[in-house]
């Protein structure tokens, strides 16, 4: 049996000593299963409560569980329901939100012992546990000259983001990466293993499009696979003060009629490190160099310039920034306009949130530009569409990064980012907002599902009302996005 030794928990609360929650519940599961269940005093515990990548998501569960089977937590999810003992769930611990995919004193269900992979060349379908991250998949795939519609970062894990729609370099093609799902196996609050997908249960399919963690939890994708090789892509960097340079060219590359599906740009400003400035992403899935659409960058200087050509995993390796201790994320969209581009760039370099923020600690606050095409959302619309609400318009999803180093902060931190997306909404005209906000960019209290629609929320509520009658995942997992209340 793989586990850890499970010790005694106490509390003591205003003098008196008892059970910290859910630890009979720790112990029962560690006899009934082959399963890892570790506690604090354990070396283990101490790495599994701390692998969450933002410090902001480090807590003190009461144990870890780390199911090795869909089996397994077919029997353990209706023991924690019964129980009524709060649990997080936990893919890759990417996101940097508080109790997102941790918790404190509850169960940790941390799932990468769910770690298979299989691809099917006949049905051009790769199926995987929900406790890889990206990097495994893709690594997989490339001895095939497959790819899926996954992450950008590759060291992301895969349920998080898929179940929060998940943007991928390859979605002005196909769409997000909930887009390109086509069977999710779930254990929902009764203990069933059910497989959603568009022959069965087809309304938890259309939910689970963006629905996060409010019907049950995925141990297994399966995904459209679709052919890669090599690719034209890397990273130029400018200086802080060509900013607006950029941010025009942005503009005028995204205003482009009939934008081609194969190419993709990011934007990224460092408003707080001049040494770093700005960092323009290109990437063209096709191997050819300069293609026509980044025409409006043509004119830069930058101070340098990575773009080459190369396979698209080694491409993804690039991808992604590290070295931050906390992180908070926060989001918006809008249609885009060089007008608005400039008075954007304007607020998050001058705005005295960004400078309250750079006050602290390694205060450091980065923003990021993901031009969303029109093609994008057909594209979801075509594979049966998704709960996300979207419009069919060329349309930014903007993210601001707020990162820092002490706890103290916390909230300093998290109330400027907030006035950061505040002054940035106040600066767009009314008929260019929109209401969508991406769950995988969102600070912890956005209202997220809500952003969906009123006729979106009110079938996803209908949804939680047949797969989780007791509420299960609305009232014991407090973390990630929830379902409004019912009205």
């Amino acid at each position: 049996m793989h586990t850890c030794i499970l010790s005694l928990f106490l509390s003591t609360t205003y003098g008196a000593t008892a059970l910290v929650p859910g630890v009979e519940l720790c112990t029962q599961l560690g006899s009934i299963f082959n399963a890892s269940i570790c506690v604090a005093g354990e070396a283990e515990y101490q790495s599994l409560r701390t692998e969450n990548w933002s410090e902001t998501a480090w807590r003190h569960p009461t144990c870890v569980f780390q199911p090795a089977s869909a089996d397994e937590l077919r029997v353990a999810v209706p023991l924690i329901a019964e129980a009524g003992v709060k649990f997080a769930i936990r893919s890759g611990g990417h996101s940097p939100a508080p109790n997102g995919s941790n918790i404190d004193n509850g169960i940790l269900i941390d799932l990468s012992r769910l770690d298979n992979i299989d691809y099917n060349a006949d049905l051009n379908i790769v199926t995987f546990g929900s406790g890889l991250r990206w990097v495994d998949v893709y690594s997989r795939l490339d001895q095939y000259g497959v790819t899926v519609v996954g992450g950008r970062v590759v060291d992301v894990g895969v349920g998080g983001l898929t179940l929060g729609s998940g943007l991928s370099y390859l979605s002005d093609l196909h769409g997000l990466v909930c887009d390109n799902v086509v069977d999710y196996e779930v254990v929902i609050s009764n203990g069933s293993i059910i497989h959603a997908n568009a022959s069965h249960h087809l309304d938890l399919f259309w939910a689970l499009k963006g629905g996060g963690n409010n019907f049950g939890i995925v141990t297994r994708f399966s995904l459209s696979t679709y052919p890669i090789g090599q690719v034209w892509g890397g990273i130029r960097r400018y200086e802080l003060g060509d900013l607006e340079a950029v941010l025009l060219a942005m503009a005028e590359y995204q205003a482009a009629p009939n934008k081609d599906p194969y190419v993709n740009a990011f934007v990224q400003g460092f408003v707080t490190n001049e040494t770093i400035g700005v960092a323009l992403t290109l990437i063209n899935l096709k191997p050819q160099e300069n293609p026509a659409a980044f025409e409006p960058f043509s004119h830069l200087s930058p101070v340098s310039d990575s773009i080459t050509i190369l396979p698209f995993s080694e491409f993804l390796q690039g991808q992604g920034a590290g070295g931050l201790k906390r992180i908070d994320w926060s989001t918006t969209s809008f249609v885009p306009s060089a007008s608005i581009y400039k008075e954007l760039g304007r607020i998050l370099v001058e705005s005295s949130a960004t400078k309250k923020i750079q006050s602290t600690v390694a205060g450091t606050v980065i923003f990021g530009l993901q031009p969303i095409s029109e093609s994008l959302v057909r594209a979801g619309h075509a594979r049966g569409g998704n709960a996300l609400g979207l419009q069919a318009v060329n349309q930014t999803w903007l993210v601001i990064d707020s990162a820092w180093f002490y706890e103290s902060d916390d909230a300093l931190v998290h109330n400027a980012a907030a006035g950061l997306i505040d002054a940035v909404k106040a600066s767009i005209e009314p008929d260019s907002r929109l209401p969508y906000l991406f769950m995988n960019d969102a600070s912890w209290d956005q209202p997220v599902i809500s952003s969906y629609g009123a006729e979106n929320v009110r079938r996803l509520q209908r949804v939680a009302e047949i797969y989780d009658p007791g509420r299960v995942f609305q009232s014991l997992v407090p973390g990630g996005f929830k379902l409004p209340p019912l009205a």
